[in-house]
């Protein structure tokens, strides 16, 4: 039943914001307590939005990669760790709807996720592969129809709380490193064994433990496209795109506290401009411009889908490399800004300005998929071919 009541006469972004409300309501405690957002992803599957990517023919409502920014955007503001999880939900949502067309059990289990509001998780991370997803030292074991595999994963977010997780491996015991495929595994059809806990200084909500994952399922769950080819055009950029949505999302929200904190200093000195007005000026600019450079990928993401030529393109690579590397970066000085302009607010817990959590899940961006390595892959491309700089291109 859906608790939220009528959603099909509402817009997506407002079916997001009352999810969000209640997000927000829990956010200091799912962060105190680095638990599972279970509240905020609740509200979102009774909103209907776990599947609106998906077509409509299998239950979705074909919204746009425009679109899904948006709500990780809004949902950003109110809880990181709840953003974080639907974005990454999202990730594996497009690789499905985009790189499984024709595969009968593929668009069956789409469906359910429509039907179900089902939550998809990700195992791409695994132990001696140093964080590079393009990389598998674990290998699909097939027997006949049957596909049995074990992977050591570093992380898997909020793997426990997941209906299903798409898995890469090495196509074979013989295939190299990088001849890997992905398979979805429902839940019932494999195993966790936790390794490490996720207790870290922030996006705690995600609950990214590590664990020995375990699965035998049938064959017809391996996605039918390369993870080579899912990867380097949908799951990189898409990735880049959401997150740099919602880490928006996180310092939007610090700059609407700290400009109610200068407002609430200007009402109290009437005639005298507040001595963070000028700072609340410059972090709103560099606001602008994070999310001038997200709007642009998304509209070069949208105007290349479906064409293999442009989404395997150097300058799309680079672009949106860029956008992931540029977003994480400004996000930490628009929030800097906003902790000077509050002051003690800002850095005490239980206020209306308080800026710790926004400012520790905003360290995480660098770090997801590294800046470093994001920096060397781009430079690599940058060495073999020439960038275009024309203003249009």
């Amino acid at each position: 039943m859906n608790i939220a009541g009528p959603v099909s006469a509402m817009t997506l972004a407002e079916r997001a914001r009352r999810a969000a409300k209640v997000a927000a309501e829990f956010a200091d405690r799912v962060d105190a307590e680095g638990r599972f957002p279970r509240e905020g992803m609740d509200a979102l599957k009774a909103e209907r939005l776990m599947g609106v990517m998906i077509r409509p023919e299998l239950g979705g409502e074909a919204a746009s990669m425009t679109e899904i920014a948006d709500l990780c955007a809004i949902l950003g503001q109110a809880c990181a760790s709840t953003a974080m999880t639907y974005a990454m939900h999202q990730i594996q949502i497009a690789s499905l709807a985009d790189y499984a067309v024709g595969s009968a059990w593929h668009e069956a289990f789409l469906k359910r996720i429509c039907d179900d509001q089902l939550l998809i998780a990700s195992a791409t991370s695994e132990a001696g592969i140093g964080g590079n997803l393009r990389n598998s030292i674990c290998a699909m074991d097939l027997d006949g129809e049957t596909a049995r595999l074990e992977k050591n994963a570093t992380v898997i977010s909020y793997g426990a709380m997941a209906d299903a997780i798409i898995v890469t491996s090495r196509r074979n015991a013989d295939a190299p490193h990088s001849d890997q495929i992905a398979t979805l595994f429902l839940k019932e059809q494999y195993s966790l064994e936790r390794t490490s806990v996720w207790d870290t200084l922030g996006m705690r909500g995600t609950c990214s433990d590590g664990y020995i994952f375990k699965a035998e399922a049938p064959a017809e769950q391996i996605l039918p496209k390369p993870f080579a080819e899912i990867a380097a055009q949908s799951m990189l950029a898409v990735s880049h795109l959401l997150w740099g949505a919602l880490w928006y999302g996180i310092a939007a929200d610090a700059l609407a506290r700290s400009q109610a904190f200068v407002k609430a200093a200007a009402r109290k000195s009437p005639g005298q401009t507040p001595p963070g007005a000028l700072r609340l000026a410059e972090a709103s600019n560099l606001l602008q411009q994070v999310k001038a450079n997200v709007v642009a990928g998304l509209k070069q993401f949208e105007a290349a889908k479906g064409d293999a030529d442009a989404l395997n393109a150097m300058g799309f690579s680079v672009a949106m490399n860029n956008i992931k590397v540029g977003t994480s970066q400004m996000i930490l000085t628009i929030i800097n800004h906003c902790m000077l302009i509050c002051g003690i607010a800002a850095y005490k817990n239980g206020t209306p300005f308080s800026l710790g959590r926004h400012l520790r899940d905003a360290h995480s961006a660098q770090l997801m998929i590294s800046n470093d390595r994001i920096l060397g892959n781009t430079s690599t491309m940058l060495l073999v071919n020439k960038q275009d700089t024309s203003l249009l291109g």
